[in-house]
């Protein structure tokens, strides 16, 4: 009898450490993050954006993702499980006109291709990943 109770005690807060983890993990996601690097476009990243960098904050607590595509505002509901994140959810977007040529649609375009991400250790750099590739990295504002 007491060799189960303890064997419940014992699976009891390994379920509540695993949770705390996971938990700890999306959090480190909070707060706001400034765009400083993106693969693909052809054009360098000032070039891109030259009078603004796009955004993205977190919200663990709202399960919320926002920020600004470097004219546009966008907010949406986050989407995470481990490392794995979703940005294919449809979002909400303001509709300002904006001459900043192509950085706004590829700044979009390629958060819809993010499936994971990575916090660097000392919490100041966030990557956004598809498959295995860095695609955006973003510092901590």
């Amino acid at each position: 009898m007491i060799k189960n109770a303890l064997i419940l005690v014992f699976l009891g807060l390994v379920l509540i450490s695993c949770k705390c983890t996971k938990t700890g993990t999306v959090s480190k996601l909070d707060g706001t993050w400034e765009l400083n690097y993106i693969s693909g476009p052809r054009i360098a990243f000032d070039g891109l954006y030259p009078n603004k960098k796009p955004t993205i904050v977190f919200d663990s607590k709202e399960n919320r993702v926002s920020g600004n595509s470097s004219c546009n505002s966008y907010t949406g509901k986050l989407s995470v499980d481990g490392n794995k994140i979703d940005f294919t959810q449809p979002m909400a977007m303001t509709k300002m006109m904006c001459g900043d040529g192509q950085g706004e649609q590829t700044y979009m375009n390629t958060l819809q291709k993010i499936t994971s991400y990575d916090i660097t250790d000392d919490g100041k750099t966030l990557n956004l990943i598809s498959g295995d590739i860095a695609m955006m990295r973003f510092t901590k504002k």
